[in-house]
């Protein structure tokens, strides 16, 4: 089947993009994101290997990026932090239950947890990922309190202290609103 010049225009025109790429921010700014995110993370890896707590998994990484670069952004806000990796760990461990570790249930964990994050607005991009790593690594349902709910409170615990010290900035936006 052959595309039309008028499709191919069209296609063409939606995948050139057509706005410009945000501005950079300043060096404070992303030196302070950066110092934000080694704080949360070495206090949660702290708590993994001095006091036994696991508190780390690899999709709090990313959520440190928009807690502390973006943290007026709606997915960078504790709701969205906590109820996004709660939400979507849930659904992997329901889907690991039902289906076992399967590859056609990795993709069908995401989905599901993409619509759960949707319908819960509790939407965090690095919740994204939990399904995956609920299915590769098999953990019980106690995988919800440690390290999901322990990490992102961690998270959101620094985010609440390293965030408000900035000037103009104010963090959280909201909680549950």
């Amino acid at each position: 089947m052959k595309l039309s010049l008028f499709r191919w225009r069209f296609w063409a025109d939606r995948l050139r993009g057509g706005a410009s790429a945000p501005p950079r921010a300043s060096l404070r700014e992303t030196l302070f994101a950066g110092l934000g995110g080694m704080l949360a993370i070495s206090l949660l890896a702290a708590l993994t290997i001095n006091a036994g707590i696991p508190a780390l998994m690899a999709p709090l990484g990313a959520s440190c990026f928009l807690v502390f670069a973006v943290p007026e952004s709606p997915f960078a806000q504790p709701r969205s932090l906590i109820g996004g990796h709660l939400v979507s760990s849930a659904v992997g461990l329901t889907v690991l239950a039902i289906a076992g570790p399967e590859g056609w249930a990795m993709g069908v964990s995401v989905g599901l947890a993409i619509i759960a994050m949707q319908l819960t607005r509790t939407g965090h991009p690095p919740a994204g990922a939990d399904p995956l790593l609920v299915l590769m690594i098999q953990p019980d349902w106690l995988f919800l309190a440690t390290p999901v709910l322990i990490g992102t409170i961690g998270i959101v615990s620094v985010a609440l202290i390293f965030n408000n010290l900035r000037p103009g900035q104010g963090y959280p936006r909201y909680w549950c609103g």
